[in-house]
């Protein structure tokens, strides 16, 4: 393991990269772990990163300056390698490597879209290192939605594919997005974070691109075969929480990603499931309300009332 970059202030990461697997695996830290504390382990989702926890982590850090959060950017995503294969069952061993190496313990986990489907394969594969989970609109569909279905189409076929790679500076993409949903409806400071941390130097003739490729991403939503883990809930026991955006209802644009992808049943498939049903917000619920999730990690939050405030402030 090496240590790439100091912190930048009181309240910044230290950037790590270690080997895990057939991939060099970046990964950001804030404090330091101790007996007397658990560690956060947040899982980033889809085209995304893991800095776009920041958020998050500030509210988390305004009541426990203390915490010790581990946030790791996923196989093709941010500052990892960008190493074949994209899909759920690598993102999964990767994670749960990635645990074992830093031999996480007391950890309480939270993960965003695909990283809750990750964060789940490493829970019930090393269910000993945690104490609960706080599942963001995990994409775990109704397990009838994976039955017969293979890979859906070829990576460059889906629109994701096309997305605008390449900007002069990751202002310029902020001022793409800002008045767009839905990142139009994200904290302003999210954003930033997004775009920020979210674009790496190019070698395609232009200032940056995206730190997740297009193609990466295009790579991921094709990818159904052997995503299905409701075989893996049952070993799961301890306490977990699932927030849940509104649902998806009929059709949907292939590039409209609001709305929730989660099976409203998972919450009742695991042994100790709760579910919070969040229709005012989109899939993208940590970046309009990051104090709540932030809330969410503290506590073990089991009802509405008790985040009714955070949802009418953010």
């Amino acid at each position: 393991m090496t240590i790439d970059a100091p912190p930048g202030g009181p309240n910044s990461p230290v950037e790590h990269y270690l080997q895990v697997r057939d991939l060099r695996l970046c990964y950001f830290e804030w404090g330091l772990a101790a007996h007397n504390q658990p560690t956060y382990l947040l899982v980033h989702a889809t085209g995304f990163h893991a800095r776009c926890w920041d958020g998050v982590v500030r509210e988390l850090l305004k009541h426990q300056p203390d915490a010790h959060v581990v946030a790791l950017d996923m196989r093709g995503h941010g500052r990892t390698d960008k190493t074949p294969p994209f899909n759920w069952t690598s993102f999964g061993a990767d994670l749960i490597e990635f645990a074992a190496e830093l031999d996480l313990r007391g950890v309480i986990g939270s993960g965003h879209s695909m990283g809750g489907h990750a964060l789940l394969q490493c829970a019930a594969a090393q269910p000993e290192r945690f104490n609960r989970l706080l599942l963001v609109d995990p994409v775990v569909l109704d397990p009838q939605a994976y039955v017969g279905h293979d890979v859906a189409a070829e990576p460059q076929d889906h629109p994701t594919s096309r997305r605008k790679a390449e900007f002069d500076s990751w202002q310029a993409m902020r001022d793409r997005f800002a008045s767009r949903r839905p990142f139009s409806l994200w904290q302003a400071d999210v954003l930033d974070d997004y775009c920020q941390y979210g674009l790496l130097p190019s070698d395609a003739g232009g200032d940056l691109s995206l730190a997740c490729p297009p193609l990466v991403e295009a790579s991921v939503y094709v990818q159904t075969t052997g995503k299905s883990i409701e075989h893996l809930l049952g070993r799961i026991h301890q306490s977990v929480t699932v927030l849940r955006a509104k649902k998806r209802e009929g059709e949907r644009d292939p590039m409209d990603f609001s709305d929730s992808p989660t099976w409203p049943g998972l919450a009742a498939a695991l042994p100790q499931g709760v579910d919070l049903y969040l229709p005012e917000l989109t899939h993208f619920i940590i970046m309009q309300a990051p104090a709540m999730v932030a809330h969410c990690l503290r506590f073990d939050v089991d009802s509405r009332a008790e985040i009714a405030k955070f949802l009418d402030r953010d």
